[in-house]
């Protein structure tokens, strides 16, 4: 039982890594893009520009959700998520292929923005997908950890994003960086894809969902299932997942441009920040799950919405001071609150809903949060930037999610240890 754990938790997670690869490479080398597909001129549009692309695919996401959360709930949990990967790696990599605007003009962004939206649209059935099949293969006592390598995944992915685009900076000349060099890691998405799609294929469906496919008991609509049995779970983690979406795209997606753009810091510095800030993030997801397998959801989501609500401000005036010392730090303890409340938050949002509609369930309350509230951070932080003259101005925003999540955190139940079969004596 353990080996098949291993295995379901390395084929999901190689598959999430990625995705979020593919993901966060558009983020690294927004400044590239922003110079390739659209007019010269004003730089400060252009990347506003490429942040609202950016932001785009997420509004694909919950029609994503809809499409393959309830088609997850039909024909089976691994299928779908082989589906969603293989999308997801041939539009990443036609993006590596596509020509800029100098030769072929408007043409160039458009079909940047049809690409990036085949993304989210995959991605809406990704990270539901992964986190049911886990907790649904998970034990009881154990479900916090297993569904949080999800999570831990994501991180990964966004490192190792990190690094190839530094490394090709530091490798190639800029100019050759600007014409050419900035396709190459999309480019890698097609091999990466292969891989993740053979681990996936070899997978099988769920212990949960093969047991109600046998009995002939699955939904017959899950998400009308969903939406009329579930709205107020659905409801509720769309609230929780605030803070986590906002939070997870200031700290991995944003603050890399920031430091450059508003710090005034190096591309060296910048990556060496946010390689720290996800390495501290890899090494504390994983225990915190653990631990919130032993106390709880809860304990862990409200401390971390309270620290992001208390220390969100003074963290950015540190992150101000001018120092590339203070500045790496700031950036590393918020990618250690972030790691509290997300090392919970995805286990937590799973297990408020049963097995005929928890991949439609989640699926629409995440993907809507994430439309609404994680694709834009980028494009609203830097327009709050902009706009209001201020560099603390990103904190304002995330002060606000966390008190909101804190308010949803607040009307849930204790699930930690609990079985996801109605009726099963929960495993300790």
């Amino acid at each position: 039982m353990q080996s098949d754990i291993r295995k379901v938790v390395t084929g999901a997670s190689i598959g999430n890594a990625v995705e979020w690869f593919d993901f966060a490479i558009y983020g690294f080398l927004a400044t590239f893009i922003a110079a390739q597909f659209f007019p010269a001129g004003d730089e400060t549009a252009a990347l506003l520009n490429t942040f609202l692309i950016f932001a785009a695919a997420f509004f694909m996401r919950p029609l994503g959700g809809f499409v393959f959360g309830p088609l997850g709930d039909r024909i089976g949990r691994q299928r779908v998520l082989a589906l969603v990967i293989l999308l997801m790696s041939a539009a990443t990599l036609a993006i590596g292929l596509l020509p800029t605007y100098s030769s072929i003009g408007v043409a160039a962004p458009l079909l940047l923005l049809v690409l990036r939206c085949l993304q989210g649209f995959s991605a809406g059935g990704e990270y539901g997908g992964g986190a049911v099949y886990l907790a649904e293969f998970a034990s009881d006592a154990r479900r916090g950890v297993t569904v949080t390598f999800m999570v831990w995944s994501g991180v990964l992915g966004f490192l190792l994003g990190a690094i190839t685009v530094t490394l090709l900076q530091a490798l190639l000349p800029a100019t050759a960086m600007e014409s050419y060099g900035w396709r190459i890691p999309f480019l890698i998405a097609g091999p990466l894809g292969l891989v993740g799609l053979y681990i996936r294929l070899r997978l099988s469906d769920t212990p949960q969902f093969a047991e109600l496919s046998r009995a002939a008991q699955t939904a017959a609509s899950p998400l009308r299932e969903a939406i009329t049995t579930s709205w107020r779970q659905i409801l509720q983690v769309i609230g929780v997942m605030i803070v986590f979406n906002i939070g997870y795209y200031v700290v991995f997606a944003f603050l890399p441009t920031y430091f450059i753009k508003t710090l005034k810091f190096s591309a060296t510095d910048a990556f060496f920040s946010i390689t720290l800030a996800c390495l501290v993030a890899l090494v504390a997801i994983l225990p915190l799950a653990v631990l919130s397998d032993r106390i709880g959801r809860r304990p862990l989501l409200i401390a971390g919405s309270v620290a992001f609500a208390v220390l969100d401000y003074p963290l950015f005036l540190l992150l101000n001071t001018g120092s590339l010392a203070a500045a790496l730090a700031a950036h590393c303890v918020l990618a250690l609150i972030e790691s509290v409340y997300v090392s919970t938050a995805v286990s937590a949002a799973v297990e408020l809903f049963v097995t005929r509609v928890r991949f439609s369930g989640f699926s629409i309350g995440y993907n809507v949060c994430v439309a609404l509230f994680g694709g834009t951070t980028p494009y609203v932080v830097t327009w709050l930037t902009a706009t209001t003259g201020s560099a603390v101005a990103p904190a304002y925003y995330l002060v606000v999610a966390a008190v909101v999540s804190l308010g949803a955190v607040l009307t849930l139940r204790e699930t930690a240890g609990r079985s996801l079969v109605p009726g099963a004596v929960a495993s300790r």
